[in-house]
């Protein structure tokens, strides 16, 4: 009998222990990530070929203290490496763990190394070389403070690879973890399996492998115990034939109806792909579909759907996932009446929003993420179908509705799809939505300190749930951001770096948006009314646009007949943004001028003049890019000074700027021979109509006479 360890993941050490106890192993006993036990030869290989659930199985040849280098060299010295690897032979020492005096554990392999090497050489043997690709012998040495344990992977490589898994998706569960969800979930191999999410298939192939008493390893080529010297072949042949017959045993005998589905018809071909492999093709399905709208298989009374939902570490960026778990929560509900689910998930929020309490829960680790197993049984009366999706945030969908039904008819007759279709109505909902196209842009505003966190973050997920379903939006067309009070360009500052473009119409010309990747996403829909007008007013002019960002009020005038347009930003970014938006409208040629620079120090040294201006500067701004800060209400007669100058006789300045509250100095516009009409009433759009302070706009002209 020789002590052996195996290796999972932490909070799988007791599906091991039992597992282990099955195949014939005796002395069991879990540890952190691990469970000791003690076998012959011959049962080794059997855990080995059997293990569902462990990671490696490594035999353990030695334990030892470790206080210094020495320590670790000569305990490995003591060991009679010639009884288990062949002179010459190709090996790799995998070494985990440091302590006060092993602190890199790349040394410590090399002082392993050392050790079996020399061993080699003083006996006149070839010495073992060293080959991380394709070793014949893994040597496993694990040290944990001054405790060591040296000894040979049985494996070679994780028994999570099963060999029939070439391609998967783009979040593939490991095999062992999926066999454990199988295994934890109390599925009794009787009821049906579906998993409506399957990806590449793994928690169905693995949920066939069990049901047909089908080995995990029966499709490995290479073990690495076959190259150690102690290697029994006659009772390793035995083994693996009796694996063997029972797996075909087992597939023609199995009638339990296995479903996987997936939104994605390539991935679905993988999934087949790897069932063929698993040789349980027979006994599964996979199909398109979409877990949002799931049904219950026909001819089934009664299913046990398991599954691993995504789950993104960053809620922000994946809000879809959010509308995803509502949903698939609902048709849980509403199609699975008597039925089991048992969801997999890295997020307790995301699980919460299937709105169904757990009778039991399995937690455990898959890499650096702690996740949890929640098992749920579906009441067959339908008690947990009688809350449905329009109930989730009822005030808010309600007035959602309301406001759509104005809205939408009304962007129809105007010739936009994109405009604002709620902006914090209600006290509870403090949010704005926009509609771009077929997307939907939410901006949470940042929670009061009187709302307790959890109260604002359910809020949030009902609203992304209720926008959805009002919408009619798909899932992955959501957008969430996060929107606090702005100082200087924070509202330019990236977020992302998704880099996906989008194009929207408005009114005559198109603009291009990117939601994802800053706060703002290259138009701003309040100003829509501000730029229709500069198109209806530069025909035949010449146009300038300071602080121009994308442009967008460059593209209306040059659509509108402009002589010549000038566009200043000083952001080389948002300056190609917007040559990328008047190519797009067809506009071109040298008569279109891109000016990088910073606007304040532009329009002192400028010359040239203009017909019509129009300028929308930050409200402040401290920009490391800027010599000099800059506030409106301080600054803007500065301003005002400077584009008098550059003012042809009968020109005119567009002048907009979001501070709440600003007033113009009409007094020092006189001294310059400037008058200045308030025209925001006129600017402010439709969808904006509730918020009269979004922005103020004017227009400046010369005092008659002047």
């Amino acid at each position: 009998m020789k002590h052996f360890l195996a290796i999972t993941s932490r909070g799988l050490e007791n599906l091991v222990a039992e597992e282990l106890q099955e195949l014939g192993a005796s002395n069991i006993k879990t540890i952190h990530a691990g469970v000791a036990f003690r076998a012959d030869m011959a049962t080794a290989y059997r855990c080995c070929l059997w293990s569902r659930f462990a990671s490696r199985i490594i035999l353990v040849l030695s334990e030892f203290n470790v206080m210094d280098d020495m320590d670790l060299y000569l305990g490995a010295s003591a060991l009679k490496w010639g009884e288990y690897m062949a002179p010459g032979c190709r090996m790799v020492v995998d070494f985990n763990g440091t302590n006060r005096e092993i602190r890199n554990s790349q040394y410590g392999a090399l002082k392993v190394k050392d050790a079996i090497v020399d061993q080699f050489t003083k006996a006149g043997k070839a010495r073992p070389s060293i080959d991380k690709d394709a070793p014949d012998v893994r040597v496993h040495a694990r040290l944990y403070k001054e405790k060591m344990w040296l000894g040979l992977d049985m494996v070679g490589s994780g028994l999570h690879i099963r060999g029939y898994r070439t391609e998967a998706g783009q979040a593939p569960l490991r095999e062992t973890h999926a066999a454990a969800l199988v295994a934890k979930s109390g599925w009794d191999k009787k009821t049906p399996l579906m998993d409506p999410m399957c990806g590449s298939g793994t928690i169905v192939i693995e949920a066939a492998m069990m049901a047909a008493d089908i080995a995990p390893g029966i499709n490995r080529k290479k073990w690495a115990f076959e190259n150690l010297l102690n290697f029994d072949h006659a009772a390793w042949m035995e083994i693996k034939a009796e694996a063997q017959v029972k797996a075909k045993r087992g597939a023609n005998k199995n009638e339990v109806p296995l479903i996987g589905q997936d939104v994605s018809s390539r991935v679905i071909e993988v999934a087949r792909a790897n069932a063929k492999r698993a040789g349980v093709s027979s006994m599964v399905r996979f199909e398109i579909g979409d877990a949002a709208r799931v049904t219950k298989p026909e001819g089934t009374e009664t299913v046990h759907v398991v599954c691993n939902p995504p789950y993104g570490e960053r809620l922000g960026s994946e809000p879809g996932l959010i509308a995803l778990y509502g949903e698939f929560g609902n048709q849980l509900k509403r199609e699975f009446k008597g039925c089991t689910a048992s969801i997999y998930s890295g997020s307790d929020e995301l699980l919460s929003c299937l709105r169904m309490r757990a009778e039991r829960q399995f937690k455990l680790r898959n890499g650096a993420l702690d996740c949890v197993l929640k098992t749920y049984q579906i009441t067959a009366r339908g008690e947990e179908g009688k809350q449905t999706v329009a109930e989730v945030a009822p005030d808010f969908a309600n007035r959602l509705r309301k406001n759509l039904k104005k809205l939408e008819k009304w962007a129809a007759q105007e010739g936009i799809d994109c405009y604002r279709m709620y902006d914090a109505d209600l006290p509870d909902y403090n949010a704005a939505v926009d509609r771009y196209a077929d997307h939907v842009v939410i901006q949470e505003y940042a929670a009061p300190k009187s709302i307790p966190e959890e109260t604002a973050r359910r809020r949030l997920f009902d609203m992304i749930r209720a926008v959805v379903n009002v919408t009619g939006v798909h899932t992955n067309n959501v957008v969430l951001k996060t929107r606090q009070k702005q100082k200087g360009t924070q509202q330019y500052e990236k977020l992302a770096e998704n880099r996906r473009f989008m194009w929207v119409k408005e009114y005559n010309v198109e603009l291009q948006v990117n939601l994802h990747d800053y706060l703002d996403t290259g138009v701003f829909l309040d100003h829509r009314n501000t730029r229709r007008k500069l198109g209806q007013m530069a025909k035949g002019k010449d146009f300038l646009n300071l602080f121009a960002y994308t442009g967008s009020a460059t593209v209306h005038a040059a659509v509108g007949g402009a002589k010549s347009t000038t566009t200043v930003d000083m952001s080389k970014t948002y300056l190609a943004w917007a040559e990328r938006n008047m190519k797009h409208n067809g506009q071109g040629g040298r008569q279109h001028r891109f000016e990088h620079a910073d606007c304040l120090k532009w329009l002192e040294t400028t010359k040239t003049q203009y017909d019509l201006i129009f300028i929308d500067p930050p409200t402040f701004s401290n920009s490391k890019r800027m010599e000099d800060t800059f506030d409106v209400q301080r600054d803007h007669v500065k301003l005002m000074t400077h584009l008098s100058r550059i003012l042809r006789a009968e020109g005119e300045i567009v002048f907009s700027n979001n501070k709440r509250g600003f007033k113009m100095d009409h007094e020092a516009l006189a001294e310059l021979g400037l008058q200045a009409k308030d025209i925001t009433a006129q600017s402010i759009p439709l969808d904006f109509a509730r918020n009269k302070q979004i922005h103020n706009c004017w227009i400046v002209t010369r005092k008659q006479g002047e």
